[in-house]
């Protein structure tokens, strides 16, 4: 399968650079690209990627914000923060807006190719550095820790959703995936993050590393 891929960042000079380093990946093939949020919800309909390149930096909405409306909008699309943000308040927010993947522009090109691929399969990748963020912050979670939650009051379905929300799939994607309705999905989610006390996506996926469900 070729990744469809859409480049959101407000630098030309960023965007022709992920070009010459992307568009050379046989699996890959840029389809568009933009300077700003409203750009990015345009392309996106337009042009129908896979996988979406976000830059947080945006001139008229931040790229959190535009993260939330595509996935709103194009829930089956999946979204990778590409940036220069490495702190706490940027990631969990991207997270909770709905992005598969986190990494700083520091990153070596490789990590990059590595997490638009596992975007592109529905997995979650974070960058290293910032999966021990992540894993750090569950622990400082106090009252998670002590209401020692468990799998055990989760029923088999409920475990198998909870798996696939982990990992970034929408509603939609686990409905098609289990043949259920997209609000019996919803159903099971609300009930999940309620037995477990979750409140937003990051601390969902906090609870999955936690448990080992996935992997950071």
């Amino acid at each position: 399968m070729t990744i469809r891929l859409l480049l959101v960042d407000d630098h030309a000079v960023v965007r022709s650079g992920l070009k010459m380093l992307l568009g050379s990946q046989r699996e890959m093939e840029i389809v568009g690209e933009a300077g700003s949020a409203a750009e990015a919800l345009t392309e996106t309909e337009r042009v129908q990627p896979n996988v979406i390149l976000m830059d947080i930096g945006l001139p008229d909405k931040t790229g959190i914000e535009a993260t939330r409306e595509i996935k709103n909008k194009f829930p089956e699309v999946y979204i990778v923060a590409l940036t220069i943000h490495e702190d706490e308040e940027y990631f969990f927010q991207m997270l909770d807006a709905g992005a598969s993947g986190y990494v700083p522009k520091r990153a070596a090109p490789e990590e990059l190719i590595t997490a638009i691929k596992a975007a592109a399969n529905g997995e979650v990748y974070l960058y290293p550095s910032l999966a021990k963020l992540l894993v750090r912050d569950f622990f400082s979670i106090e009252h998670m820790a002590d209401q020692k939650i468990n799998l055990d009051g989760l029923t088999e379905r409920e475990r198998e959703i909870l798996t696939h929300l982990a990992e970034g799939e929408s509603n939609d994607q686990i409905a098609t995936l289990l043949v259920i309705s997209p609000k019996t999905v919803e159903r099971h989610r609300e009930n999940i993050m309620r037995k477990l006390n979750l409140h937003s996506r990051s601390e969902l996926v906090r609870y999955a590393i936690r448990k080992g469900i996935i992997k950071a």
